[in-house]
């Protein structure tokens, strides 16, 4: 295997949960990534609901086009496809996950200056669990991103903790935990900061979480979701899905021998109340990231 990151590196991902790579995407790439987003952006001027493209910011409208996620980017156009099956990015990915390794999802979350929806604390595990937690995100930075334009917050070693409730006080699954209850030490929280081009890739258990944006300054975090190819979903795949399952294989090849290992597990059931992206389902429960109101604009606070 043709390595990309050193031995510190994937040591510090299994130790802390999380690591930062500079220099993920090229540049020609990355315009190409921002020159598409933007034509989006702009288009959404013409969409009024959410639908299979667009999460909205509440308040969008067309003369004031608020987006806050691109839903399957990878889909929406090829610049996002095509990237996943770069040499580095793929080797990065075989690095942290071993040779053989599948695509799960893909989105892409915006916040706009002054603005964009915080994210609540929140594992990515609670939502899909599958037969072993060999499963990462890769946040590509699309814009130089620091704290104030809204980076994301990791809990480091988190991923070697409990799987946490994200369950609402009625039991229905929000996509959150509670922020009081959960005995969280979030003074400890890491920012995953760096230029435009960067890519942090975190464990599938991480806690994480992020502010609105309280800066002049926009922030894109392109989001792809990869998985050990022996890691099966535990929300079963149905036959009639079992082929587009197996397209998804970005490196290496398909298995139907999942792998299991023992790993504290608590199914995203019942449902969400508030279907949808994890903005509706975090309309549940408590918030973390605030909101106090600054000279007429909304600011995040913690």
């Amino acid at each position: 295997m043709n390595r990309i990151l050193t031995p510190q590196q994937v040591e510090q991902y299994h130790e802390e949960g999380f690591i930062i790579v500079q220099d993920v995407v090229d540049p020609a790439t990355l315009l190409r990534m921002k020159e598409v987003l933007a034509e989006l952006v702009q288009k959404s001027r013409q969409v009024s609901n959410h639908n299979d493209v667009y999460d909205l910011e509440p308040g969008h409208q067309a003369n004031d086009p608020r987006v806050r996620r691109i839903k399957k980017p990878h889909v929406v156009d090829p610049v996002f496809k095509d990237f996943m099956y770069t040499h580095k990015f793929s080797s990065i990915l075989q690095d942290l996950l071993g040779e053989d390794v599948r695509l799960h999802g893909t989105k892409l979350n915006l916040k706009a200056p002054h603005f964009g929806s915080p994210v609540e604390w929140h594992q990515d595990w609670a939502f899909y669990p599958h037969s072993n937690d060999d499963i990462l995100a890769a946040g590509v930075l699309l814009d130089d991103t620091t704290e104030e334009n809204g980076a994301m917050y990791v809990i480091p070693k988190s991923h070697k903790g409990p799987t946490y409730d994200h369950h609402g006080p009625d039991g229905y699954f929000c996509g959150a935990m509670d922020p009081e209850a959960c005995g969280v030490d979030f003074t400890k929280a890491v920012a995953c900061e760096g230029p435009a081009g960067s890519a942090s890739f975190h464990h599938v258990r991480t806690i994480h979480g992020s502010a609105q944006n309280i800066s002049t300054k926009s922030r894109g975090l392109l989001l792809y979701e990869m998985s050990a190819a022996d890691a099966y979903p535990l929300l079963a795949v149905e036959k009639n899905d079992w082929q587009e399952f197996s397209k998804r294989i970005i490196c290496g090849k398909e298995t139907i021998t999942p792998r299991t290992v023992v790993t504290p597990i608590r199914m995203p059931l019942p449902p969400a109340k508030n279907q949808g992206s994890i903005y509706e389902n975090q309309t549940v429960g408590k918030r973390y990231f605030g909101f106090v109101e600054q000279g007429g604009k909304k600011t995040a606070v913690a």
